[in-house]
């Protein structure tokens, strides 16, 4: 068992360089304030717990998506279980157009779409969009999520078709 120093160091260390990662994933899995902030600690909870056990064989970026990926997972089963029917793709609306200079307001408001629209996706597609969303090739992906390459670059190009689908639909009503 590695002493509880290197377990903190890797936990600060992780922190710094991926707890931007971390809340843009809680953003994207949590609309609510309250309990995208109680998401967000059982992340950095999780995360350091899992220190305890951390061998190296993958890249701390690697292992820091893997696990909180795993409690958003758990936490967005949680919730549908629990709200299960009570929001539809409705509340979705109209992005404003990447070409269209748009205030810091607009910008917020599109992102808030967005992250709406990928918190109605399936969970393992939610997890695939967030993790798309933050750069990470397809075989990364795959790497955290448990898929193969080629099912992740699948996921990818179904899911950018149907975001754009749903957000030209909603722009041209």
């Amino acid at each position: 068992m590695k002493p509880v120093f290197d377990q903190d160091q890797r936990y600060m260390e992780a922190v710094e360089a991926h707890g931007g990662a971390l809340e843009r994933l809680a953003r994207a899995m949590e609309a609510h304030p309250e309990r995208r902030r109680d998401l967000l600690q059982e992340m950095h909870v999780a995360l350091w717990r899992s220190f305890a056990k951390f061998d190296g064989r993958c890249s701390l970026k690697t292992w820091v998506y893997r696990v909180a990926h795993n409690v958003a997972s758990t936490h967005v089963g949680r919730e549908v279980r629990r709200n299960r029917g009570l929001v539809g793709e409705e509340a979705i609306g109209p992005v404003v157009a990447a070409d269209n200079p748009a205030t810091d307001y607009e910008r917020e408001d599109a992102l808030e779409r967005l992250n709406a629209w990928i918190r109605a996706l399936k969970p393992a597609d939610r997890q695939v969009m967030t993790l798309y969303l933050e750069e990470l090739d397809a075989p990364a992906i795959a790497e955290i999520t448990g898929f193969t390459p080629g099912a992740v670059t699948t996921r990818i190009s179904r899911l950018k078709a149907r975001l754009a689908e749903d957000f030209r639909e909603k722009v041209d009503v």
